[in-house]
């Protein structure tokens, strides 16, 4: 297989970590929360022993990457940035990018942002949709009334303290909870309601075949030295990443796309009307993807059928 090799580039005013494997066209895999570059590694080697030359990064506020201090710079523009110096910095424009989670919300801002960086896109679980005529948190105000979207939550001062409290536990509990391994009555909520007992993690009793104890080590000894302030600021940025760009009003995402989803993820669910409208919204989807008893991580739940999605489209480019 591929050998992985470790680099760091400056790119964006921080110093950016990522791993890299493989020869032939870019492509850029962009993690989501709360991850790392390690959410891709089945897919590091795959794509390389395939002729492509692969990069995953630690995103912004993640792993070995800088972690500024400011809410501010983990906005849209800083977070495409940091995507668009590294490609800069490789020397191998254009290239194809592919995001999970909140990589699927940045990667198509990085497309619509700079076409002539990114030929490509690749989006798994988060659909693309166009920029709303209502903020996210009026958005979740019309659908929830009365109840508490996860991503308010998130938003939250102090919210860092609750994930900290037990790294471990805590991504165990969100890893589980949102695979398509939980069972119906430990299944993730996306929606809390406040008048409800609150709900203690979900935890198997053992790991799902797709997470390893390994994984979960490595998974929680980056959260321990970083932190989740990084991850959660992408979050607190979603009305202030609204107002900022009304000129993508009625934008949609022009380039060849692969959509891929686990039938099992709640994200599908509470963005039932942008899932059901991507082919509208991306005008070249090459491929809607929806992966039978698969939940939100997809890549590290499936690694084999999405390898075999990503390779098909990239080679069909």
């Amino acid at each position: 297989m591929p050998e992985l090799e470790h680099r760091f580039v400056r790119t964006n005013g921080i110093r950016m970590h990522y791993v890299e494997a493989g020869s032939g066209p870019l492509v850029i895999l962009c993690h989501g929360f709360p991850e790392s570059w390690y959410s891709w590694r089945h897919q590091i080697p795959a794509l390389a022993q395939a002729g492509f030359h692969v990069v995953a990064p630690d995103m912004r506020g993640y792993g070995q990457t800088d972690r500024p201090e400011a809410v501010e710079a983990y906005d849209i523009f800083q977070l495409t940035g940091d995507i668009v110096g590294l490609v800069n910095a490789l020397n191998e424009k254009p290239a194809v990018i592919v995001g999970h989670d909140w990589g699927a919300w940045i990667t198509p801002y990085a497309a619509l942002f700079r076409p002539d960086l990114f030929r490509a896109v690749g989006l798994l679980s988060v659909p693309f949709f166009p920029r709303a005529i209502v903020s996210p948190s009026e958005w979740e105000q019309q659908k929830y009334p009365g109840k508490i979207f996860y991503q308010a939550m998130f938003r939250s001062p102090g919210a860092e303290s609750i994930f900290e409290a037990d790294v471990r536990t805590s991504l165990l509990g969100a890893l589980y909870s949102a695979s398509g391994d939980a069972a119906p009555g430990e299944r993730w909520n996306p929606v809390i309601d406040p008048s409800a007992s609150p709900r203690e993690p979900s935890l198997p009793r053992k790991l799902p075949p797709w997470l390893t104890e390994q994984d979960l080590d490595f998974f929680t000894a980056e959260f321990k030295r970083t932190g989740f302030r990084g991850g959660l600021n992408y979050y607190r940025n979603v009305d202030r990443n609204w107002a900022l760009t009304p000129f993508l009003d009625g934008a949609k995402l022009l380039q060849p796309t692969i959509f891929i989803a686990g039938d099992k993820d709640a994200v599908i669910e509470f963005w039932d009307e942008e899932f059901k409208a991507l082919a509208t919204n991306v005008p070249d989807l090459r491929k809607k993807a929806v992966l039978s008893g698969v939940g939100h991580w997809t890549q590290q739940e499936r690694p084999s059928e999405v390898n075999d999605l990503l390779i098909e489209f990239l080679k069909g480019l």
